[in-house]
């Protein structure tokens, strides 16, 4: 039996240029290393990303607290170690430690196991072969929290569906690209950016976006033999203020906002449509689920927090048919795992993903395939989105060989 000996915290940054944790983990010779991404729509049940005091007073704590109580434990304990990291913060949230110290040692604990038995990650945390790989589910055009500038609703969204993992994520670049184009032809007087996902951000109208999407999606899909499907990211909850959900162009009712949601579904033949209501709202999201389930994902990200309690809210109500799995909201792999477990034991589809302050650390790849995900959402282009869509590519080329 192997041990941990050694156990460490560094600040490093993220993907917008803020401070974030990378832990590592030794035995023997092998190392495990991992860091934790920052989301800008955060849900409010989510693990708290740092204690008060912020990354210093998290890595401060982390030196006098958790690695002395990680030290000398056998790497392929991981529920052990994970429900002592629980222990050691003793809050429901992570307040003391922190969601990204948990998170980050918890992921590097898996690699050290993973590196110790000479196998990549997603084998040793599932070793089996998947039936299905998941599918590349893409940001093309942002707004909300994610660009200031752009469009009211957060996520534009290119779900491209092939076999071949190459074939689908270039699909998605190539969308992107043309997606640029389109812009730089519509709007050539505005200068064209990019939001914290590297996705395009411009003077829109909501449904302006979405026409220019969906209709790049029919020209892809035609150009490449890849199905591409549209979807949105509502992130209702940053819209929801005094019991309306306000627009550039003006509020909705709660029953607004939900037959709007429908209408869009039928109209552009949505495949995935990601909190449409607010994150308490889980008898709207049933609402919404009952009528348009059989042709679209209803995804609950802010509505769940990647938390098995809230799942199991979900459950009871029949509030969607589908789960977005973020990690570090939630803290350990543990916690993950248990939720992805009740997901698939009822049918709920799940689809892994990054965050939009992310590093270019890829064990999300791993993990969307070992939890046999629905699609793995990690954007388009941008080197740390980038880093996760190339090493799903490597992943499938390697069990290619086996």
């Amino acid at each position: 039996m192997s041990t941990i000996e050694s156990c460490r915290a560094i600040p490093i940054l993220n993907s917008r240029g803020d401070v974030t944790v990378e832990v590592t983990v030794s035995a023997e010779g092998f190392k495990g290393r991992a860091s934790a991404p920052g989301g800008a729509s955060k849900g409010v049940h989510e693990a708290v990303a740092f204690p008060e005091g912020g990354v210093e007073q998290a890595i401060k704590y982390f030196r006098l607290h958790v690695s002395p109580r990680i030290k000398g434990k056998d790497p392929e304990q991981q529920t052990e170690i994970d429900w002592t990291l629980r222990d050691i913060d003793g809050t429901e949230n992570f307040n003391k430690i922190g969601g990204s110290i948990a998170i980050a040692t918890s992921l590097a604990v898996a690699r050290l196991a993973a590196a110790i038995n000479n196998k990549p990650l997603h084998l040793y945390l599932t070793p089996r072969l998947p039936v299905n790989f998941p599918h590349p589910l893409a940001n093309v055009i942002g707004g909300g929290k994610h660009a200031v500038g752009g469009t009211d609703i957060q996520e534009f969204l290119s779900l491209a569906t092939s076999e071949d993992v190459w074939e689908a994520v270039h699909a998605n670049a190539r969308l992107f690209k043309a997606i640029g184009e389109k812009l730089k032809k519509k709007l050539p007087e505005i200068p064209l950016g990019r939001g914290d996902e590297s996705a395009w951000v411009a003077g829109l109208s909501n449904i302006e976006a979405l026409e220019m999407l969906c209709e790049t999606c029919d020209e892809i899909s035609d150009l490449t033999s890849v199905p591409c499907r549209p979807g949105l990211d509502i992130a209702a909850s940053s819209l929801f203020q005094d019991d309306m959900y306000v627009y550039r162009e003006g509020k909705k009712t709660r029953e607004e906002q939900i037959s709007f949601i429908i209408d869009i579904v039928d109209k552009y033949e949505l495949a995935v449509i990601e909190d449409p209501l607010q994150e308490e709202d889980f008898a709207g999201f049933a609402d919404i689920t009952r009528q348009i389930s059989n042709k679209c994902l209803v995804v609950g990200d802010d509505l769940y927090v990647t938390r098995k309690d809230r799942l199991e809210r979900g459950l009871s109500e029949k509030s969607t048919n589908a789960i977005l799995i973020k990690p570090n909201q939630v803290g350990t792999l543990t916690d993950t795992r248990n939720t992805v477990d009740l997901a698939r034991k009822n049918s709920i589809s799940t689809i892994t993903s990054h965050r939009s302050g992310e590093t270019t650390d890829d064990a999300i790849a791993h993990l969307a395939v070992a939890f046999e995900s629905y699609a793995f959402k990690a954007g388009a282009v941008g080197g740390e989105r980038v880093a996760k869509l190339n090493e799903l590519m490597r992943i499938q080329d390697l069990m290619g060989e086996q």
